[in-house]
């Protein structure tokens, strides 16, 4: 007799679920603990991707498609849990882009804002906005949404670099567009070097008012900011998680260089062991100099790599991370934490 009222039960809450996908409702109550958990949760790992194995790959790309062709030869670098999606981290896309002598990447834009970070080459160049920005191995260079760009090469050997780019919370709020430039190339409209003259100098033109497409520095030279790392380690106490830890900011706002992408660069000493670091953004590292270990995760999860000059990883969001050294090392890093500030849920953790 007992089992009646329980058949009664689940019938009803079978003709309850049928009724629901009939009228395209969702009970709130059935995915609750999914949508709302106690602490991010995330399919991403940390990975790390090793330049050595990466760059004859991307060398044979070359040989398999030309830059016409691919409109950008590059390797996507897809976190190993996050099959099919084409992402590093749940909210960035990165890359490997490759140019060899004398091609040109013909200039388009997107409304998804992008960095390129200088991996190897000289003689390769950006054009943002008209304006030529050379690009040497440690540079950063930026272009923000909705602005024609297009890269080339003038020098000897391949150019490679590191794209990160914020496409997936674009394609997410529905607001993706892109344009290619009709002609081979875009007109040049500023002298190289204009951006850092006009705004990076401590000044900036009277009366100016920064427009989203606009691009007030172009570009940040790794030999200044390298520079600037020096004389800070030798005054300033380290970080015991990260170090010394710089961002590269707009200089006409003082916010992050790139509105939805944060940008960092860090020196660390020889020998360095820092103090596990979490944060609610997702973050893409590479290395610019230097040889040591990265820790990412927690206990039996926890995943330990040796990296060096050029390696990429990623450490997921809320996943602590430990960096230690064998010597001087220098790292750059993009992550979500600019866009995750404006909303208000950039978090930290620090220490065990």
């Amino acid at each position: 007799m007992k089992d009646a009222p329980r058949a009664k039960k689940s019938a009803h809450a079978e003709r309850f679920r049928h009724a629901a996908e009939h009228a395209h409702v969702v009970p709130l109550w059935t995915f609750f603990d999914e949508w709302f958990p106690a602490e991010p949760h995330t399919a991403a790992v940390g990975h790390l991707w090793r330049y050595e194995a990466l760059r004859p790959l991307l060398l044979d790309g070359a040989t398999q498609i030309d830059t016409a062709e691919a409109e950008r030869r590059v390797l996507a670098l897809e976190n190993p849990e996050l099959p099919g999606r084409r992402l590093a981290t749940d909210a960035l896309y990165a890359g490997l882009q490759l140019i060899m002598p004398h091609e040109i990447a013909p200039a388009h834009r997107h409304s998804a804002a992008a960095l390129r970070f200088v991996l190897e080459g000289h003689g390769a160049y950006t054009s943002v906005s008209g304006e030529r920005v050379p690009m040497e191995p440690g540079d950063l260079v930026v272009t923000p949404a909705w602005t024609w760009h297009e890269h080339g090469h003038e020098g000897e050997g391949p150019a490679i670099w590191l794209d990160v780019l914020d496409v997936a919370l674009v394609r997410f709020l529905g607001a993706g567009f892109s344009e290619r430039y009709p002609e081979k190339e875009f007109p040049r409209r500023l002298p190289p070097g204009d951006s850092h003259h006009r705004f990076g100098m401590g000044m900036a033109p009277a009366g100016y008012r920064r427009e989203a497409s606009a691009a007030p520095a172009a570009s940040y030279s790794y030999a200044r900011c390298r520079r600037v790392l020096e004389h800070l380690a030798a005054h300033d106490p380290l970080d015991p998680c990260q170090g010394l830890r710089m961002e590269y900011v707009d200089p006409t706002t003082g916010g992050p260089a790139i509105p939805t992408i944060s940008t960092f660069l860090q020196w660390l000493p020889p020998k360095f062991a820092g103090e596990p670091h979490a944060t609610t953004a997702g973050t893409i590292y590479v290395v610019v100099e230097g040889r040591g270990r990265v820790t990412i995760g927690a206990g039996d999860a926890a995943r330990r790599f040796e990296f060096g000059p050029r390696d990429v990883w990623v450490v997921p969001s809320w996943q602590p991370a430990c960096l230690e050294t064998d010597e001087e090392t220098v790292l750059f890093s993009a992550s979500d934490e600019a866009v995750q500030r404006k909303l208000g849920l950039w978090r930290e953790r620090r220490g065990h």
